[in-house]
């Protein structure tokens, strides 16, 4: 898994949304409401591992991971535990950089995390483990794309940049077009298109997070099953919004 965009709507609103790209007969759970360390979180749940792959909590934070690093890794017999805790405990921390700093991601398989976090201001991370290091950085707050290095070549990646540039060229950026390009980019490109289909490995989910001023909502698009979802959790409320 995954392709994930992260577009801001204005200096406090924004829209992430990620397709998982996953075996079809590996199950997830619709998103529901969960409590860690007496904290909120919302998220569709992975049954295999109990994990996640994208999640949000009362503590205005949304992660997402995607698995990889900068590439292609080949994969040992046995990890720690599952990347999706990763994004659970980082859900409910206190403060996300110190937790990351002190985080250990020995014998944890390689992954990509993106973090928007509006404790204060809106901001944008991304936390890469290539296996041996953690590479974090804060990101500008802007448009961005990101693909699964697992599943797709540099080529890959570069032609999906070329699609997403071409979109917000083309569209103006609201929940409803973005949605959009998550169902059609690349159409009738089942090897890399977004919705992409090579029979072992699918796009089988679209997960949506809205976020306007207080109001958090995540929409759930089941494409194995066909059905859909949709959830809200109230978040703090910055002063300048």
């Amino acid at each position: 898994m995954c392709t994930v965009t992260f577009v801001p709507l204005n200096e406090t609103n924004f829209v992430l949304t990620s397709n998982r790209d996953e075996a079809p007969n590996r199950l997830s759970l619709a998103p529901d409401f969960d409590e860690i360390n007496q904290v909120k979180i919302l998220y569709p749940k992975d049954e295999i591992s109990g994990g996640t792959w994208i999640g949000a909590s009362e503590k205005n934070r949304v992660l997402c991971i995607l698995n990889g690093g900068f590439g292609w890794h080949e994969r040992q017999v046995k990890y720690r535990h599952s990347r999706g805790i990763i994004v659970k405990d980082l859900l409910v921390s206190e403060n996300l950089q110190k937790s990351v700093s002190r985080y250990d991601l020995e014998r944890i398989e390689p992954f990509t995390l993106v973090m928007v976090d509006w404790i204060d201001s809106l901001r944008c991370y991304e936390l890469i483990w290539d296996g041996i290091a953690k590479h974090f950085n804060e990101l500008a707050v802007e448009p961005m794309i990101w693909s699964s290095s697992t599943l797709y070549t540099e080529a890959m990646k570069n032609e999906r940049v070329q699609w997403f540039d071409a979109f917000k060229k083309e569209q103006d950026l609201t929940p409803a077009t973005l949605l959009n390009f998550h169902k059609v980019a690349g159409k009738g490109n089942l090897d890399y298109g977004i919705i992409m289909d090579r029979g072992f490995v699918k796009t089988t989910s679209i997960t949506q997070i809205r976020k306007e001023y207080n109001k958090l909502d995540m929409h759930f698009f089941d494409l194995v099953n066909a059905k859909d979802s949709s959830t809200t959790l109230t978040t703090l409320q910055l002063l300048n919004e």
